[in-house]
């Protein structure tokens, strides 16, 4: 009994990692939640024409910005701007003004991921005060 035990769980082990074995997982950002009581993920695709920016605002959430194509300039107030390309990862607080967003190309698309935790029903953007 024991030896079979033995030869399912080696079986299996082959079989998962062998199963998994094309894909690869890479961790591009964590980061501690206090609380998530009364809250929202929303996931936007902003897509940046040549030369876009975009004002100074806010989104009064956890922002996560996951970069697909070109590249972008991201800025927080008092923070060093930022030139992010595909596969890089800028995040915002809720406290953070997003001083500076936008395409570092005069001449190329960029296109983003924008995931938000925010309050169900806020608006994702608004203006800095």
């Amino acid at each position: 009994m024991q030896l079979l035990r033995i030869a399912i769980a080696s079986w299996l082990l082959v079989f998962t990692s062998s199963a998994f074995s094309q894909a690869t997982v890479n961790s591009l950002f964590q980061t501690d939640v206090a609380d998530v009581t009364n809250q929202e993920i929303v996931v936007l695709e902003v897509n940046y024409p040549a030369g876009n920016d975009s004002p100074v605002h806010r989104h009064n959430a956890h922002t996560i910005v996951y970069v697909l194509e070109g590249s972008v300039i991201m800025a927080v107030a008092g923070g060093e701007p930022q030139t992010l390309g595909p596969g890089d990862v800028f995040y915002e607080s809720p406290d953070d003004i997003h001083s500076v967003s936008r395409n570092a190309s005069a001449t190329e698309p960029a296109k983003i991921l924008v995931f938000f935790l925010k309050g169900k029903g806020a608006a994702s953007t608004e203006p800095a005060d």
